[in-house]
């Protein structure tokens, strides 16, 4: 484990939620216009401020009904130079946008946090380029210069952790570990998966968390998977290892479907809540390290609360 945790609570042994998917709930569900995917453009107004408060809020009460932690991400994902600049926003907007999302969390965690139910506040980076498809890729240092003033940004608030979701490629998790750790945050390294359980890049799991500790000295306090529904990735798990042991979050998508299928569908896919709670239990079965487990793509609250039931 790296020295950059901060004595993390889901490092212990009790289960944390973390909301579904965000950007697919707020278009399908809300029919909310997002560019981009952008949910950070809602903190713009107040109107757009108190959709994502509500949003959260759901999260909150379900982790405070279920007596579960809860790890809530900020809506930054796309809040970095290339997708700012793509829907109009300036590197002082951005700025701003992102130290918001931080301050949206902590009103969410003073009024609702419990002892039973505490909070971690983890500031949201995405990648620079596709998050499905690593067609940009840059260098381990190209990745940690564009990725530092994000990183440096939530550093300079009262974010708890720095999270990087939907990386395929293993040099940006690199560059992203190591601005992290020159700023002193603990970050949480999660890799997209394709439906055979390997990155995009056709890398095994096991590799990139080898390689990326390897070149970090053990940098990030621990790993995910996102973007990947269960099925696609149990069988990876058939061998032990000290890697498999680096891994403690879960956030899958609803449905089965490739990457490729879920960009040309005009429908959402949310597979079936029911299972997809019993799949979680059956991997944290396996996997009995796991304390974050939430969703990604298609998911929503039904989702998240089926993991309360069946693995929390």
């Amino acid at each position: 484990m790296g020295i950059y945790t901060r004595n993390l609570p889901q490092l212990g042994d009790r289960t944390f939620i973390t909301d579904g998917g965000m950007e697919t709930t707020l278009i399908f569900h809300e029919h909310i216009d997002l560019p981009e995917f952008a949910a950070f453009v809602l903190l713009k107004s107040q109107e757009g401020y108190e959709i994502l408060y509500n949003y959260y809020q759901q999260y909150m009460n379900l982790a405070r009904r279920h007596g579960t932690g809860i790890v809530l991400e900020t809506a930054t994902w796309r809040c970095n130079p290339d997708w700012g600049k793509k829907i109009g926003e300036s590197p002082e907007s951005l700025d701003y946008l992102n130290r918001k999302s931080v301050l949206l969390l902590e009103h969410i965690r003073d009024e609702l946090a419990t002892e039973e139910a505490p909070v971690v506040i983890s500031g949201c980076l995405g990648p620079r380029g596709d998050g499905y498809n690593p067609s940009r890729r840059m260098t381990a240092d190209q990745a940690e210069a564009y990725h530092r003033w994000q990183v440096a940004t939530f550093a300079d608030t009262n974010a708890d952790m720095v999270a990087a979701l939907t990386l395929n490629y293993i040099d940006e998790a690199v560059g992203i570990t190591r601005a992290a750790q020159a700023h002193g945050m603990p970050v949480c390294i999660s890799f997209t998966l394709e439906t055979d359980g390997r990155l995009p890049t056709g890398e095994t799991l096991q590799h990139a968390i080898e390689a990326v500790d390897a070149q970090t000295g053990a940098g990030p306090a621990y790993y995910m998977i996102n973007c990947a529904h269960p099925s696609h990735f149990r069988h990876i798990f058939a061998v032990d290892g000290a890697w498999i042991r680096r891994l403690r979050g879960i956030r899958g998508n609803a449905s089965c479907r490739s990457h490729a299928e879920l960009d040309e569908a005009v429908e959402l896919d949310d597979g079936n809540p029911e299972e997809f709670g019993q799949q979680y239990r059956q991997l944290c079965q396996m996997l009995p390290q796991l304390t974050v487990l939430g969703g990604c793509c298609g998911t929503d609250l039904r989702h998240i609360e089926q993991i309360c039931l069946e693995a929390a």
